[in-house]
């Protein structure tokens, strides 16, 4: 679809980036977004002016001679989480200039490095919590995704001098290198064993080689009959204009002139086609707007995938007794979860009781007894969604009716809570795995007292009054 580019001119009028989104099945298994929110990218990748650079603007590559590049579309809205690719070196690409910080704003660690692109200002990041392949990426220096982290180790790389580098992230204690995936051609990570592919030369862009400042870049996309198409695309750093992406073809209101980053489209951009297959992809349900925004019905309206990504992270550590499985009333209804029924970042969604139905995701729960947000609580497990990874939970300050939702595991709407009584559920140490389980759903924060049951419309999951040691039939469920 042809994207179309909005002029800005009068500031009372200013409307925020629209941020399009790809429908979600499972959280972020494929990032890739058609426009930057222009505001949350510039607050979460903030040049560090006070940094010392060991070398500015150069190249990075492989042992096999091979650049480092960055997309800065192939991530979220804000330009975090995004892949870094393998491609063959032009001195001429902004996409393939880096920074190499040895103090900073998010470095205060002498002997170590952070990588950061000079084109994003993001910063080469390894997070072992996120599924394998997926692991190595950009990320906003410090950490967090909003840009107001300080130090993190898992960006720091041993670093003095010289003419090479070894990408070993400090958090894993030299335990791990990351290195160029000759499959994926995207930077992956391995266990180190001094092999020649861990070790990447800084490129010869010189130390004082400054970054363009208006630059062509390129970017491929894929069409579903597997045909690549690759066209210039132009970054600017500083422009009198927004670029605002629509699917409708409508121009926004015009709006004041601001400095920001943006990508227009070269006229006359060059095309080529490969007969390469797309790979397969499960088509998803989608509950996207006519613009492409992605709505939620709690706060703020509108999906924040940044945001719901680091507030569910799925636990690979975690003991898991059941997984994916369907958990069923007394009368034979399933508890389903809308992920879109909640906030911005899914949480505080609702859990209904609705027909099965084998196919629906929401519909499928994990049971954990041990893990990042269990931890010593034998007897206890929680209850999570295979979807969302968020944990069902009781929260009895909020008003009757609404009290039963589903939140990130461990409490903190951030993700970042370790172990919350109000989402640990009785688990004996003799339940049946592998068979269904029948057990109440009593949150240990209930101190015995309290049950989740059909509400008195018998369409949501609510909360009553009971006795946890001998519940009635409709305050027991079937896992599995």
């Amino acid at each position: 679809m042809q994207l179309l580019v909005a002029l800005i001119a009068v500031c009372t009028l200013l409307q925020p980036m629209v941020v399009l989104s790809r429908p979600m099945v499972q959280i972020l298994d494929t990032r890739a977004v058609t426009s930057l929110n222009q505001a949350a990218t510039a607050q979460a990748h903030q040049r560090d002016n006070t940094a010392t650079r060991a070398v500015t603007s150069v190249q990075i590559k492989t042992s096999d001679g091979l650049c480092l590049f960055v997309d800065p579309l192939s991530g979220d809205f804000r330009s975090n989480l995004t892949p870094v690719q393998t491609v063959a070196c032009n001195n001429n690409s902004p996409n393939q200039k880096w920074d190499l910080i040895t103090s900073g704003k998010h470095n205060n660690e002498r002997g170590f490095a952070l990588l950061v692109s000079s084109l994003t200002n993001a910063c080469l990041d390894f997070d072992d919590r996120r599924p394998a392949g997926n692991q190595v990426f950009l990320f906003s220096c410090g950490g967090r995704a909003d840009g107001d982290g300080q130090t993190r180790d898992s960006q720091l790389f041993a670093f003095t001098s010289g003419n090479t580098i070894k990408l070993s992230p400090k958090r894993t204690k030299s335990a791990v290198c990351i290195v160029r995936n000759a499959q994926t051609k995207l930077l992956d990570q391995k266990t180190c064993n001094g092999s020649a592919t861990e070790v990447f030369t800084i490129g010869n862009g010189g130390a004082n080689a400054a970054v363009t400042t208006s630059a062509s870049a390129t970017r491929s996309t894929q069409n579903a009959q597997g045909v690549t198409s690759t066209k210039t695309v132009t970054f600017r750093t500083t422009v009198t204009q927004i670029v605002t992406v629509t699917r409708n073809g409508n121009a926004p209101a015009a709006a004041a002139a601001t400095t920001t980053t943006t990508r227009s489209t070269a006229a006359n951009a060059a095309t080529t086609s490969s007969t390469t297959p797309a790979p397969t992809q499960t088509p998803t349900k989608t509950t996207s707007s006519g613009n492409g925004v992605t709505s939620v019905s709690g706060a703020r309206g509108i999906l924040d995938p940044t945001a719901a990504a680091q507030s569910h992270r799925r636990d690979d550590t975690a003991t898991r007794a059941f997984t994916a499985v369907t958990i069923k009333s007394s009368s034979n209804k399933c508890l389903t979860i809308n992920q879109f029924a909640g906030d911005f970042r899914l949480n505080l969604i609702p859990i209904t009781l609705e027909t099965c139905d084998a196919s629906n995701p929401g519909q499928k729960w994990d049971v954990i007894t041990n893990g990042k947000h269990i931890t010593n609580q034998p007897g206890f497990a929680l209850i999570v969604s295979s979807l969302t990874n968020g944990c069902l939970n009781f929260d009895p300050r909020r008003a009757a009716g609404d009290q039963v939702l589903i939140f990130s595991c461990g409490g903190r709407a951030d993700g970042d809570g370790a172990t919350a009584d109000s989402q640990l559920f009785p688990f004996p140490a003799n339940t049946p795995t592998n068979r269904p389980a029948s057990l109440p759903l009593a949150p240990q924060n209930g101190k015995k007292a309290i049950c989740f049951a059909a509400d008195s419309t018998g369409a949501k999951l609510g909360a009553e009054a009971c006795n946890a040691a001998t519940p009635n039939a409709g305050e027991t469920f079937i896992i599995g």
